[in-house]
């Protein structure tokens, strides 16, 4: 349970499924059309959508490649949070935003997974929330040639510790797309 005081709502969040983030990433296709499902669950179900879309070096605001990639469509009374960070919450308005709605409990989707995706897990779960992870439905690109794993190897990494990691009076879970209800 979330320990944040009067916080007992859920919402889904989709972090920097952009073209510029997701172009060339692992297994996009099935990852995005995960999302989608998860999307349509959530407004489905009446829980809040919260969007984050990344900007910086390589990824200027407006440009084509810091679009939403075009299987998705916010809707325009849906949050979205502009990040200059890899966790969603430095420096940005989602913790207002949340905090508005009652949030305490994250579903956390998008990109990437060793990077965006790891550190907003982590700030949400040190900032109180309960996070779940949907393990088929956020991906990475290929940074072997730096020395990292292959993407496949990432993604089951960072979902075997998100399943059993534990603090005190939060949850962390790791869920497939069709596991998730709103």
């Amino acid at each position: 349970m979330t320990t944040l005081p009067d916080r007992p709502h859920t919402a889904l969040l989709v972090v920097d499924v952009q073209n510029g983030v997701v172009g060339e990433a692992h297994e996009r296709d099935k990852v995005v059309a995960n999302i989608t499902t998860l999307v349509g669950k959530a407004r489905a179900g009446g829980v809040p959508v919260v969007w984050v879309q990344h900007s910086g070096d390589g990824l200027a605001k407006d440009t084509e490649a810091w679009q939403l990639v075009p299987e998705l469509s916010r809707d325009g009374s849906e949050s979205l949070v502009h990040k200059t960070y890899a966790d969603s919450f430095e420096a940005t308005d989602l913790e207002d935003v949340l905090a508005r709605a009652g949030i305490g409990h994250l579903i956390v989707s998008g990109a990437q997974t060793d990077e965006c995706i790891r550190s907003t897990i982590h700030g949400a779960m040190v900032r109180g929330y309960d996070v779940t992870l949907v393990g088929d439905a956020h991906t990475t690109e290929d940074l072997s040639e730096y020395g990292a794993p292959s993407p496949d190897k990432v993604i089951a990494h960072t979902n075997l510790y998100w399943h059993e990691h534990r603090a005190p009076g939060r949850t962390a879970s790791v869920k497939k797309t069709d596991e998730i209800t709103f």
